[in-house]
């Protein structure tokens, strides 16, 4: 089963947020909330204002772009700012 899990990125332009497997992301898409899983279609999004939930992880983010291809998801992001 272990072959049946999701590589995932997540970076901001200064580090690296996340790297690992996952079984699920959800992301704040455009059209809505949306979900990836293991083995899903190839897929480019926008994201907006919201939050990254990998697994039990979330990361709050302010915008940002996601690539799925494969069984590997890169998600670039700006984070919300607090000021």
């Amino acid at each position: 089963m272990g072959e049946k899990l999701l590589n995932v990125t997540v970076l901001n332009p200064e580090k690296i947020v996340f790297q690992g497997k996952a079984e699920r992301l959800i992301l704040p898409g455009e059209s809505g909330v949306f979900e990836i899983l293991p083995f899903h279609k190839q897929l480019l999004s926008r994201l907006l204002t919201g939050t990254i939930i990998i697994d039990e992880q979330m990361i709050p983010i302010y915008r940002g772009v996601v690539q799925v291809g494969g069984n590997s998801v890169t998600v670039i992001i700006e984070e919300k700012r607090s000021s």
